[in-house]
């Protein structure tokens, strides 16, 4: 199952058309995205059943998140060895680096980001879960049953100010507008053959800079929500960002930084893709 956010309106997706969900459900599901997490799993057996031969053709650029508003955006660094090597750490143990993006950051699929004037603003594809179930204490072995479905996400990251100050400053130069992109939908795990190793991409200008598999992940999407359900309870709607392959501007030599007019595409196997234009401050 596919599901989207067009227009601020919740779709179901089959071959490139939606079909409204409060229409198609006389009303039983509410249009609002974000809404449909909490009855996730009375969703999932509607729409097992549900008539998509009504759907319409839509536009990309109409979608938004398919989570806009989740009560929790959660972040991962340094999840794939690659990336840690080229960022100069050492390879996390027990748990790996966790931060916030603030959730007045989150756009759709296909957007115009306005990069910080005088900042050095990153790139970094990553695979996005999004949970479906109330998660405390959570065996890594059931995980899989919590997670709504999976999407793609960007975690542009703006490295003056992340690198500034006594300590990092990972939310705030991570979350500026339009810095957590995410779409173009939401897929079940199930629709994917093996959700624990889909092959993600990036590329500026048509140049592929990032080019990964989910199966390197040193922290699995099941052993993160594991980690994380052990610490807080995650809800329905919540989103964590896993974390990004090898291939980032900071670790580049020389250093390498998005500019107005690069054309950002991020891509999933099995998901689809994100496009972001940069425009000057």
């Amino acid at each position: 199952m596919r599901i989207a956010n067009l227009s601020g309106r919740l779709v179901l997706v089959s071959h490139d058309r939606a079909v409204d969900v409060h229409e198609a459900s006389d009303h039983r599901f509410s249009p609002e995205p974000q809404a449909i997490y909490e009855r996730w799993d009375e969703f999932r057996t509607w729409a097992a059943d549900a008539d998509l031969r009504t759907g319409a053709p839509f536009d990309p650029a109409d979608l938004g998140a398919p989570a806009p508003d989740p009560r929790q955006l959660l972040a991962v660094g340094l999840n794939y060895r690659e990336h840690v090597a080229e960022a100069g750490y050492s390879t996390p143990e027990g748990m790996p680096p966790v931060f916030t993006k603030f959730t007045s950051s989150i756009t759709g699929p296909v957007t115009d980001v306005m990069l910080p004037e005088e900042g050095n603003t990153d790139w970094e594809v990553e695979l996005v879960a999004v949970i479906g179930r109330h998660a405390r204490d959570v065996r890594a072995a059931e995980a899989w049953d919590y997670v709504a479905g999976l999407t793609i996400g960007q975690d542009l990251s703006e490295r003056v100010l992340q690198m500034s100050g006594p300590a990092p400053q990972f939310s705030l130069a991570k979350s500026y507008p339009g810095f957590s992109p995410m779409g173009p939908c939401l897929v079940t795990p199930d629709e994917l053959g093996d959700p624990d190793n889909l092959n993600l991409t990036c590329s500026i200008n048509g140049e592929q800079v990032q080019h990964g598999s989910t199966q390197q992940l040193i922290f699995p999407v099941p052993d993160l929500i594991a980690k994380l359900s052990a610490v807080l309870p995650l809800s329905p709607g919540d989103v964590i960002y896993t974390g990004t392959p090898s291939g980032v501007g900071l670790g580049r030599t020389p250093q390498r930084w998005l500019k107005a007019g690069d054309e950002l595409v991020s891509s999933i196997h099995g998901i689809g893709e994100l496009r972001q234009r940069m425009l000057a401050a």
